[in-house]
């Protein structure tokens, strides 16, 4: 049997060096890679609607997990187009079976619109 090379496309070099991101600025969003934010619920709270307008967001991620669909839901459904997925906060949690819609939300904000993107998520990090 042959041996199959897999080949990944390269990341884009991010904005910004990787040192810039610190874990201090947590409860910000911060721009990961060009055009591609990562940050925590609160950066996408209802006060926070200036800093997402200024930073040309117009895709949100959402995580959360079932249990907490009643307090962490899209705050901005008519500004903003989400993608919401439940993920259980347990390590036999298989979020692999996420990437593929995520990678294909994400690549159309990009390619289609060319605006930013933010994610926000409500899990924890386990520590098992």
């Amino acid at each position: 049997m042959e041996a199959v090379k897999l080949e990944f496309p390269t990341l884009p070099p991010s904005k910004e060096d990787a040192e810039d991101w610190s874990y201090p600025k947590r409860r910000e969003m911060q721009e990961i890679l060009p055009g591609l934010f990562l940050g925590p619920y609160s950066a996408a709270m209802k006060s926070k609607l200036p800093i997402l307008q200024k930073h040309g967001i117009t895709h949100i991620v959402c995580v959360r997990q079932n249990i907490e669909a009643n307090f962490i839901k899209p705050n901005f459904p008519h500004q903003f187009r989400y993608l919401v997925l439940d993920i259980a906060d347990n390590p036999v949690e298989n979020v692999i079976r996420f990437f593929p819609m995520t990678k294909e939300f994400i690549d159309g904000c990009l390619q289609n619109e060319g605006n930013a993107q933010h994610f926000y998520y409500s899990l924890t990090v386990n520590k098992r």
